[in-house]
């Protein structure tokens, strides 16, 4: 029995040293080259902000959008217009869209100072009258004749809407020998509106023009002289394509018209008229937009070198 209880003791003691030596290593401090945990970094997602290539600044009679499309990020805008007479000038929407196609396919030409504004189809319904679409179409798809096209000219209230603009503006104007109506007052259109709104809040450098049919680059005014910029403007325009300048348009009298409006605004503006109703004469044209690019970049490093 005493051996027994001699044993328990023994067996005790190593027990209890055991216990404060695992203790007593537990305690000690770590070495300095102990490994660490690896810290968690979690890194900050920044949401992606994708440049604006489009805008919806308007909507057509029946509701259809009226789209301006963007190339380029510089500060100073130009804008390119096509379509106004829709369907029966269908051919400078089609320039417009071969426009929009170049500056995608070569970004290089675009300035670094320049933003570029397309808008290729300014009266929707109307070119939907000819071509049974609003939207990107080709040649081929236009199979009526220019007479039959010419409804196509206006809007769907039947307002020739390059006789809706604030510059001596009438009721009723002339198109050719032809009376056409200019809408109940100046922007009753919201077509024109569409315009007037953009062009009044983007403030651009210079807007350019399609129609048909005459041949030729013609300069805007509105009983307040041409603008230097826009004398300027008509006539890179007109040496570059190999069109025709010509201070005013003066066939026959217009009212109510969207580049005399602009000019009218102080904004420098120019009607490039293709030759027929059919061909976009895009190499015309192709020179004609590189030349107009140009010069806006050419006249920033001229402004900056006499700055500095």
């Amino acid at each position: 029995m005493k051996k027994i209880i001699i044993i328990a003791v023994i067996v005790l003691l190593v027990g209890v040293g055991a216990y404060f030596f695992i203790k007593t290593m537990d305690s000690e401090p770590k070495t300095p080259n102990q490994p660490q945990p690896t810290p968690i970094v979690t890194t900050p997602v920044v949401p992606v902000v994708e440049e604006k290539t489009e805008t919806v600044i308007g909507k057509s009679v029946e509701a259809r959008d009226i789209t301006a499309y963007h190339y380029g990020n510089g500060d100073t805008e130009v804008i390119f217009i096509g379509g106004i007479h829709g369907g029966y000038e269908w051919n400078t929407s089609l320039v417009a869209f071969e426009t929009m196609d170049y500056l995608k396919e070569n970004p290089e030409i675009i300035p670094d100072n320049v933003k570029v504004t397309v808008i290729p189809v300014m009266n929707p319904d109307g070119l939907n009258k000819t071509v049974g679409t609003a939207g990107r179409f080709a040649a081929a798809d236009v199979t009526k004749t220019l007479a039959e096209t010419i409804p196509g000219r206006f809007n769907a209230n039947n307002v020739d809407l390059n006789r809706n603009f604030e510059c001596d503006w009438q009721a009723t104007g002339k198109w050719q020998s032809r009376n056409v109506s200019g809408g109940t007052a100046a922007f009753s259109e919201p077509e024109s509106q569409a315009i007037r709104d953009y062009v009044e809040a983007s403030d651009p450098a210079a807007v350019v023009v399609w129609y048909s049919s005459a041949g030729g680059v013609f300069a805007s005014s509105c009983h307040n002289g041409i603008l230097a910029e826009t004398r300027e403007l008509t006539k890179i325009f007109a040496q570059a394509s190999g069109y025709k300048a010509y201070e005013e348009f003066n066939f026959y009298e217009i009212t109510g018209d969207m580049v005399n409006w602009l000019a009218k605004e102080g904004v420098p503006a120019i009607s490039i008229l293709l030759t027929d109703h059919k061909n976009t004469e895009w190499s015309k044209n192709r020179a004609g937009i590189e030349a107009v690019l140009k010069h806006f970049a050419d006249k920033t490093t001229v402004t900056e070198t006499s700055t500095n």
